[in-house]
């Protein structure tokens, strides 16, 4: 995304790692780590791998309660 998206709006409905990783603030490869995690909401779309936006953030969310 070459457009810092400054709201969870201004972000597409399915995230790719490089979504993950400019959300998160990490590199594209610790994304991808954190994309196989236990509990992670993966979507396997082939050999792509993608999560839903309202999911990344529910996630995120459960992570710190």
């Amino acid at each position: 995304m070459s457009n810092k998206a400054t709201t969870l709006e201004a972000y597409p409905l399915v995230l790719t790692a490089t979504h993950i990783a400019e959300i998160i603030g990490v590199s594209k490869r610790v994304a991808y780590e954190i994309m196989e995690k236990s509990g992670f909401p993966l979507i396997r779309i082939g050999r792509c791998k993608r999560v839903t936006r309202e999911a990344l953030f529910k996630w995120l969310n459960e992570q710190y309660t």
